[in-house]
């Protein structure tokens, strides 16, 4: 009986902090489009989330490309179909691995970094001082961040798939032989608009994602997991490992449902 007992009282306490974590999201949705809209303290996040994470995208979308060129002209070749080598880097970038790999180094970066700084003014009471003051919490520190991941992630994602294609253009072009004419004249013949619109839903739903599990992590540091420092490193880590694996399975959603 203690083991249905403690069984019992996880799986509570596990639906209850996923029903605060609905509440959360619902609420920052709601203030999202109630003005007004902190749009300096937006233009902020944008430039931390999107631009200061370009650099980052760019190397890894570059080599991801590259392995792909390498990879898909090594298969193909083996069917003689490498002539076919640039649908299939196209394909790959921009309906899988453009909006998928781009929101976990996202994560890594700047999904950390905000869950870290909520997690230090819960900590050092700044969330209840902007309370006292009469400033709402969610309006200031959480609409903007989501604001910003909408924006930002399906430009990361373009990004990075311009990068991959020009990587697979250097490697299977310009070292393995195949035609500039036919790498980008196949990828245009069979790339339509619905497969960029898919990866571009991707990067939307990714975005709002990763702000969500950010911001309630470190929102809720001091409950959720422990005070200090400590707390503050637990939530990080939790909130970097939650949102790469919400990013995965939510991928396959989108992937088997919708498209």
């Amino acid at each position: 009986m203690q083991i249905i007992k403690r069984l019992g009282a996880e799986t509570l306490r596990y639906l209850q902090r996923m029903g605060i974590m609905c509440i959360f999201l619902f609420k920052a949705v709601f203030y999202a489009f109630t003005p007004p809209l902190k749009f300096i303290r937006v233009l902020r996040q944008i430039r931390f989330i999107g631009f200061q994470s370009t650099f980052v995208i760019m190397l890894t979308g570059c080599f991801t490309g590259m392995v792909l060129g390498f990879q898909g002209y090594h298969s193909l070749s083996r069917f003689g179909s490498d002539a076919f080598l640039g649908p299939a880097v196209g394909f790959a970038l921009i309906k899988e691995l453009g909006p998928v790999i781009s929101a976990l180094m996202v994560t890594g970066r700047a999904g950390s970094a905000i869950t870290a700084e909520i997690g230090v003014m819960r900590m050092s009471e700044q969330i209840d001082a902007l309370e006292l003051m009469g400033l709402n919490p969610y309006r200031y520190l959480v609409v903007p961040n989501l604001v910003a991941g909408i924006i930002s992630l399906p430009l990361l994602g373009a990004i990075f798939d311009v990068m991959g294609i020009m990587g697979g253009y250097l490697i299977g072009v310009k070292l393995l032989g195949v035609s500039a004419g036919t790498y980008f004249g196949e990828m245009a013949n069979y790339l339509e608009m619905p497969d960029i619109m898919e990866g571009i839903y991707k990067s939307l739903s990714f975005g709002v994602l990763i702000v969500w599990v950010s911001c309630y992590k470190g929102y809720y540091a001091g409950i959720f997991s422990g005070f200090g420092a400590e707390g503050v490193s637990k939530a990080t880590t939790q909130a970097v490992v939650l949102s790469s694996v919400l990013i995965l399975v939510w991928d396959y959603f989108m992937t088997s449902l919708l498209f």
